[in-house]
């Protein structure tokens, strides 16, 4: 039975270390689905933060290109809708704010990001 302690402290070590990953915004390079830029800096930086029902996100975008950033809300029941929003752009040195919801409990939110030329 000494066997299941030191795996259960490894898995909650794992799974600790892995939950942070899960609500960064990612999608700041070339995504393979576009022409390629080449070498320019280009995303808002996005922070959500979920809120029981409720997510919101502030993106700011400090780069001279516009980015079109939408929030994705995927809920937690099957009968509740999962949602994504209008794309809203976001100028130089702007910030804009998204929100979304779901009807009982958020099982992920991020934002996806898309480049305007």
């Amino acid at each position: 039975m000494r066997f299941f302690r030191p795996a259960s402290a490894t898995a909650a070590v794992v799974l600790v270390l892995a939950l942070p990953y899960e609500a960064v915004s990612h999608p700041r390079g070339h995504s393979g689905t576009g022409p390629a830029h080449s070498g320019e800096l280009f995303g808002a930086e996005c922070r959500v933060r979920v809120d029981g029902s409720r997510v919101t996100a502030y993106c700011h975008n400090p780069y001279p290109d516009i980015d079109r950033v939408s929030l994705h809300v995927e809920c937690v029941h099957w009968w509740d809708l999962d949602s994504d929003g209008t794309p809203v752009e976001a100028g130089p040195a702007q910030t804009v704010r998204l929100t979304g919801r779901c009807w009982s409990e958020v099982g992920s939110a991020w934002v996806g990001h898309l480049r305007t030329d």
